[in-house]
């Protein structure tokens, strides 16, 4: 999969309109697998957030062997699929890999990844001195690894475990 640099936005006040559009095209393609619901994640779902501009959401299913069936309809509706963590999740982005405007996650609901998900953007949600430290890691990474988002996204793991309490 080939990745285009990182680049980090101001949080845009269009990110939860989007969010919501992509709901609402994909709450119908889903349907047979959607358990727990459809949640918009990542930093585009926090106020305030610096942002790679991605749409992040994540979608409750039952299992992944059961929802595998959503991967072809996934691609016959513009998203393109990759194994990647094929262990935790189904993984998609759209519209191609090198110009990316959503990530789409099939989580099995309450999965450990779908928890900590959801802990995650609520404790940002919910402390700007969080959302502020977050930001700074974030513009810091962006400088080391802008070309590397393999590295950005696991240099920013030790902060994640940590509001967790991991």
């Amino acid at each position: 999969m080939a990745d285009q640099a990182i680049s980090l936005s101001k949080y845009n006040q269009d990110w939860p309109r989007m969010f919501q559009v992509e709901k609402l095209r994909l709450a119908p393609l889903l349907c047979p697998w959607i358990e727990g619901g459809i949640e918009h994640v990542g930093s585009t779902a926090v106020v305030g957030m610096v942002a790679k501009p991605i749409i992040d959401i994540m979608v409750g299913v039952k299992s992944l062997v059961v929802s595998k069936e959503a991967i072809q309809v996934l691609t016959q509706h513009g998203y393109c699929y990759y194994p990647y963590k094929a262990d935790v999740m189904h993984w998609f982005c759209k519209p191609t890999p090198e110009f990316r405007t959503h990530h789409l996650h099939l989580v099995p609901f309450n999965s450990l990844l779908w928890q900590e998900r959801i802990s995650f953007r609520e404790k940002l949600r919910a402390s700007s001195v969080l959302r502020a430290e977050y930001c700074a890691l974030k513009q810091a990474l962006v400088q080391e690894y802008k070309d590397d988002r393999e590295q950005y996204t696991q240099q920013k793991w030790p902060f994640i475990k940590r509001v967790l309490g991991c």
